[in-house]
């Protein structure tokens, strides 16, 4: 058998160089590429290989970041933009690098989205623990910090010798291309292994494609699925982010035309539709539009194609009112297939509208109905322009903002954002024209995720501008990746709304009666408290410092000019402009369960909590 001597840390990389996925004919490469912070636990293992790869021209392209989790955010928002075809690897040194990357782990797995973590480990010999960064347990010495990533991988591993390398990388490939079981794999690689020699069989590191399969629907699961969908008078379809992963909208599309069926749509799912198609009705549930929730209030079947059934996307259990309702679930991961008491469907998504269509050809709900639905669909419509044209003073509101960025932006490109009040005000107001133009991460609402991810999905979509609309708060956590994207070249349109704190989770505050406590950016005032003047922390230099392009504006025509200007550059640009936390966007009326304390001495407080009591009596288990 023929053999090649290579370190652990050289094999890994020529393997991971070899690797494709494959579906409907298309070939890609699944590792793209490796970010990587190097330290003591891989600079002389996996540092070493990928410096060899670099020269001789066979690895995967090496990309230096500043921050552990932002990298990892980068290689997950790569991920979603190729539908999860390809990913990134990112390694770090044992200690806080790996642990600094747990976080992001947590995002992807949570998300479902595909990317390789490669943490140095301590050393498998032993012979000179403790070694710097090593935990000392008392219970094991088999146990590192790397173990804290085993809860939030789908597959984890760790590689005591080198005759573990090749199951421990094919069982991770395999995890990383099943639609179902993807998100974040972890193979902990200790350091003294990383740099030891082993003969290799060739053919570890032969070219491997991976077929990712269009799971069938059971035809019996379908037909019954058909069958509750015929008896429907008023059925609702909510597409969710298997839709698009699967290539499916134009499945989804036709199938609801042809069945006369309106569309909702959950976060991930936002873009399965055009904004303007008269059959969609736009966001659901918590941050959901009149239009959806009113549709899903009085919804007798619901069709749930390729949705985990979010808090929020449910309004906490609460949109759903017909006391009859029934649902059918078409999913790719059987667990998400068999909730609320559903029809499941277990099967890939566009191979499931497809067969489902087909059963129910000839089948259509009711005229008026479908009338009905594109009325309501228009009124969400004409409140979106009045929130767009609002002329809040003496700061803009937030809506005219999204506004603003939606006329600048061409069809192609991508809106990006992450946690805090954006994600909500984006799902309500946000017009889709292509189904990779919306990208909000709100699997884990992860703050600090917005410019890394930014710069993972120009790098998937080199030929789409990607706008990165971030807050104060969450520029403030995770700013680093700017100075890779200029390192790179790789341009962004970062769009700073800067109102002083966090302004989402002050609303949710005033909303349980906590007063907006702990939420501003303020000095401590006479009497101690953090109710002084605002912070005079200044983004627009700060990214200036890291050699970001950035304009100043302070009113919406100004805004709009300078985005203008940002989109024509060809550098990465900051656009800033401060914002009024407390003029929102219209409201969705649905319901979100955050428990307010039962008792307290605060009324607002008090009220806050007779109010929550009136509103979980709406809540169903959903059984």
């Amino acid at each position: 058998m023929s053999t090649t001597r290579l370190t652990v840390g050289q094999a890994v990389v020529r393997f991971l160089a070899a690797q494709r996925t494959e579906r409907d004919g298309i070939t890609h490469r699944l590792i793209e590429g490796c970010f990587g912070i190097f330290g003591h636990g891989n600079v002389a293992g996996l540092g070493q290989a990928l410096l060899e790869a670099e020269l001789d021209g066979t690895g995967p392209r090496y990309l230096q970041a500043r921050n552990e989790q932002a990298m990892v955010h980068a290689a997950a928002a790569f991920a979603r933009t190729r539908n999860r075809m390809s990913t990134l690897a990112c390694t770090s040194s044992i200690g806080p690098g790996a642990t600094n990357m747990v976080t992001g782990a947590a995002l992807a797995t949570i998300s479902r989205l595909p990317v390789l973590l490669l943490p140095g480990d301590v050393f498998a010999t032993r012979v000179a623990d403790p070694v710097l960064q090593q935990l000392e347990f008392p219970g094991g010495g088999d146990v590192s910090v790397n173990d804290a990533f085993r809860p939030v991988s789908r597959f984890f591993d760790r590689v005591w010798r080198p005759e573990q390398l090749p199951s421990a990388l094919l069982g991770a490939m395999r995890v990383l291309t099943d639609p179902a079981e993807t998100g974040a794999v972890t193979l902990a690689l200790p350091q003294d292994v990383q740099a030891e020699a082993w003969d290799w069989p060739a053919e570890l590191f032969r070219e491997r494609v991976w077929h990712i399969p269009r799971a069938q629907p059971d035809p019996a699961a379908i037909a019954r699925a058909a069958e509750l969908i015929r008896s429907a008078r008023r059925p609702l379809i909510v597409a969710g982010g298997g839709v698009l992963y699967s290539a499916a909208t134009g499945a989804l599309r036709a199938f609801a035309h042809a069945a006369g069926i309106p569309v909702a749509q959950t976060q991930a799912g936002k873009g399965t539709m055009r904004s303007d198609d008269p059959l969609c009705a736009g966001a659901i549930g918590a941050t959901g539009t009149a239009a959806a929730n009113e549709l899903a209030a009085n919804a007798d079947v619901v069709i749930g194609i390729g949705t985990r059934w979010t808090d929020f996307t449910t309004a906490s259990r609460s949109v759903f009112r017909e006391p009859a309702v029934r649902f059918v679930n078409i999913n790719v991961a059987s667990s998400d297939a068999a909730k609320q008491s559903a029809v499941a469907v277990a099967a890939d998504a566009r191979a499931a509208i497809e067969a489902l269509a087909a059963a129910l050809d000839g089948w259509s709900a009711d005229a008026a109905y479908r009338a009905r639905a594109a009325g309501l669909a228009a009124s969400w419509q004409a409140t979106v322009d009045a929130a767009y044209r609002t002329r809040h003073e003496p700061l803009p509101a937030q809506a005219e903002v999204i506004g603003v960025v939606g006329e600048v932006a061409a069809d192609t490109d991508i809106v990006l954002t992450a946690a805090g009040s954006m994600p909500g005000d984006l799902h309500k107001l946000w017009r889709t024209r292509d189904p990779a133009g919306y990208h909000v991460e709100y699997g884990y609402s992860c703050m600090g995720y917005e410019i890394a991810g930014g710069l993972g999905a120009r790098m998937a979509a080199p030929d789409r501008e990607v706008f990165v609309l971030v807050g104060d708060g969450s520029y403030l956590m995770m700013a680093s990746e700017l100075v890779t994207a200029v390192q790179e070249g790789i341009k962004l349109v970062v769009v700073c709304v800067d109102n002083h704190g966090f302004a989402s989770i002050g609303n949710l505050s005033e909303s349980v009666g906590a007063q907006r406590f702990g939420t501003g950016y303020r000095f401590r005032g006479p009497g101690g408290r953090l109710d002084g003047s605002y912070l005079p922390a200044d983004l627009a230099a700060n990214a200036a410092s890291l050699g970001v392009d950035v304009l100043r504006t302070r009113t919406i025509d100004e805004f709009r000019d300078a985005l203008v200007k940002a989109r024509e550059s060809d550098r990465t640009t900051m656009v800033h402009i401060e914002t009024d936390p407390t003029a929102g966007g219209p409201p969705s009326s649905a319901w979100w369960d955050v428990p307010v304390a039962e008792v307290a001495a605060l009324e607002s407080t008090r009220q806050a909590r007779a109010a929550y009591e009136r509103d979980k009596r709406r809540q169903r288990p959903l059984l």
